[in-house]
């Protein structure tokens, strides 16, 4: 592993633990070139997933994107990040486990959609307002009285 701080490829693992869901292991490593600590975090990969644009291209899975995407839409409602990171895994298991390597961008939303509502209805509305590209607040409205049905 190479060092973040001066790009030397001597690490040492010092620690390692599992991630609190069982999902990956956490290790605590030190640079044995400029002596400085980081953390890493090694996930299991069952396969390479590919994301499916609306336009067409493609694009290998990126799950910080899909983290960032979700820690936007719940930015101050007071939802744990941990709880965040529980959703993404969901997700991620739920693809995986489907055979398909390859996922559109609209499962991919819908599946966010989807753990949204269950967790957070501003969320929800946030999300739902970027993926499907409400454009006037009359879309706002349309969505909402949906909600309440």
């Amino acid at each position: 592993m190479r060092c973040p701080f001066c790009g030397a490829e001597d690490t040492q693992v010092k620690d390692s633990r599992p991630v609190e869901d069982g999902t990956g292991i956490r290790r605590r490593r030190q640079c044995n070139a400029c002596g400085a600590r980081f953390n890493t975090l090694e996930r299991v990969q069952l396969r390479e997933l590919t994301v499916i644009k609306r336009d067409g291209s493609r694009l290998p899975f990126d799950r910080t994107k899909l983290v960032r995407s979700i820690t936007i839409a719940t930015r101050k409602r007071g939802i744990d990040p941990d709880r965040i990171e529980r959703i993404v895994n969901g997700i991620v298991r739920r693809i995986e486990t489907s055979g398909e390597h390859e996922v559109t961008t609209r499962t991919l939303g819908d599946l966010v959609l989807d753990s949204l509502k269950e967790l957070d209805e501003v969320a929800y509305v946030r999300f739902a307002s970027v993926y499907k590209d409400f454009a006037t607040a009359k879309d706002f409205e349309a969505f909402i009285r949906e909600l309440d049905r």
